[in-house]
């Protein structure tokens, strides 16, 4: 079903922030933090392209722009940069990312042509006051989130249509070489943003499919449930017990004649009763 009307451009980020019981997305072209809060639509407008948040307090978020990681008050409006993100190169925006289990947080960055700036994406992580880069060479970094132990992390590079994985040691770091955990490419599959439930299993947003595929700890293909928009771009689970599946999708890139075939595309949906997430983790500054 449909959860909110708005039409984003390009949805992303969703999570459910665990203290406020309340959902929030992003529009990163349009610039836009959403949120519902109390059944009445709310947005917060930015200078930059803002695409990702973990939560640091109740009212506090940790917010990924396209130049620097900064702290945004959601009652005061205020802000406080904490780190540079490739400030230096106005080419390239942050993308999907999530907090971690041990409090850091991972973001991707991607040049503003996409598919178009080959190569030109990484992955970052912020952990306790020091941002470093994991990942370098991507293009369309993607699917960042973990398993409910910690001890591993997943993403993507789009394009590839593969998900990888990567072990982590106990502070959250990387521990050797990266591996395919789900090769998308026999069904020309785009993965996009992802989550990992309670069960272990990976749920990923798969762009251009109209759908939020389901993958066992194995990597086995589960099930997938439809999205009534064909460009899905990143899931999140909240609600009651943490059983309602999130959605965003986004408009990006459809002329008219598309958009008037796909009329939901860019609005947020939820699913209720297919599997039951875990709290998003705290960011520890």
């Amino acid at each position: 079903m449909i959860f909110d009307n708005r039409p984003c451009e390009l949805g992303e980020g969703a999570f459910w922030h665990p203290l406020r019981r309340q959902f929030f997305w992003f529009d990163i072209l349009n610039k836009r933090l959403h949120s519902i809060e109390e059944g009445t639509p709310r947005s917060w407008s930015f200078v930059e392209m803002v695409s990702a948040a973990g939560w640091v307090s109740r009212d506090v978020l940790l917010i990924a722009g396209e130049r620097d990681l900064f702290l945004f008050d959601l009652e005061t409006e205020e802000i406080e940069t904490l780190a540079e993100l490739e400030a230096d190169d106005p080419g390239t925006r942050s993308n999907d990312g999530r907090a971690d289990r041990q409090g850091g947080f991972w973001i991707g960055t991607m040049g503003k042509r996409g598919g178009d700036d080959p190569g030109r994406g990484s992955i970052w992580r912020w952990y306790r006051g020091e941002l470093r880069r994991l990942y370098s060479g991507l293009t369309i970094p993607n699917s960042i989130c973990f398993s409910p132990d910690g001890r591993v992390a997943y993403f993507s590079d789009t394009l590839t249509h593969q998900i990888m994985r990567v072990a982590l040691d106990a502070d959250g770091w990387p521990v050797g070489e990266p591996e395919t955990f789900v090769d998308l490419t026999d069904g020309g599959l785009l993965p996009d943003g992802a989550v990992v439930d309670a069960e272990g299993n990976l749920w990923n947003a798969q762009w251009g499919a109209a759908r939020v595929a389901c993958y066992g700890p194995n990597g086995a293909f589960l099930r997938a449930v439809s999205v009534g928009a064909r460009q899905t771009s990143c899931p999140a689970f909240g609600g009651d017990g943490l059983a309602t599946l999130f959605c965003t999708t986004a408009r990006e890139g459809m002329d008219a004649a598309a958009r008037a075939a796909d009329p939901d595309a860019g609005k947020t949906f939820a699913i209720n009763g297919i599997g039951r997430g875990l709290p998003e983790p705290q960011v520890i500054l």
